[in-house]
Parts: structure tokens; C-alpha cells; sequence
């Protein structure tokens, strides 16, 4: 029987930023969501909600994606990593049905546990 050996926080992170680097939000949720995984967004932002499980978590930015109608820049710096979590900054310029043309500055908090990202929070 081999084991797996479970990644650091460090690790989770830099194969996270390799990911967000060529935009692949789905691949980093398949890589290293844990089933019990929750996204948080603000209260009452007019843009997301609140999803626990991978599979609502993962509908919720399918969804978002879908009402997309033109990307006009994207960027995500690099990790900051403290303990079991990480933070990112994230800027994106899109145009989204209903809202038309947005910016979102956002800071993106995960928490890492046993190799695995158990929650991520968006602050925007």
C-alpha cells in the first residue's frame, strides 16, 4: 500500500498560484478542495453567496462563469502564507449579466488543512 504524502500549506499554495497564474479556478478546486469545503463571501454582496460542499461550491462558480460576458483583465498576486492559511489579492475587470461591467479588488483567504483547502473567504 503507498501512502500519500500530504502537502504543506507552503506547497498548497505554490501549486495554487501556478494554477490562478493561467486562470484555472476549476482545476485548483479539483486539485485540493476537501468534500467538506465552504466559500464565503461577503453579506450581501450582489455578485456571490455562501456554498459548503464541493459540489455547491463548485456549482456556484460554474454559475458565476456562465453569466460571464467578457473578461477585460485578470490578475492574482502571489501568496502570502501564515501557518495554515494563505491570502492572495485578486483583481478582475469583467462585464456579467445582470451587472454589466465590473471591477472586484478582492483579498482571498484560504485555510489549508491535512493538504486540503477546507474554506475560502473573499474580502471585497
Amino acid at each position: 500500500m503507498q501512502t500519500q504524502e500530504i502537502l504543506t500549506t507552503q506547497e498548497v499554495s505554490a501549486r495554487f498560484h501556478e494554477l490562478a497564474q493561467q486562470e484555472k479556478w476549476f482545476q485548483i478546486q479539483d486539485e485540493f478542495f476537501a468534500e467538506d469545503v465552504r466559500s464565503i463571501d461577503p453579506v450581501n454582496s450582489p455578485y456571490f453567496g455562501y456554498a459548503e460542499g464541493k459540489g455547491a461550491v463548485r456549482k456556484k462558480g460554474e454559475d458565476f462563469v456562465n453569466r460571464i460576458e467578457a473578461g477585460h483583465g485578470a490578475h492574482t498576486t502571489k501568496p502570502l502564507v501564515t501557518g495554515n492559511h494563505f491570502a492572495v489579492g485578486r483583481e478582475i475587470d469583467i462585464t456579467v449579466r445582470p451587472h454589466g461591467r465590473i471591477q472586484i479588488n478582492q483579498i482571498m483567504l484560504y485555510e489549508v488543512k491535512d493538504g486540503r483547502i477546507v474554506s475560502e473567504q473573499f474580502f471585497y
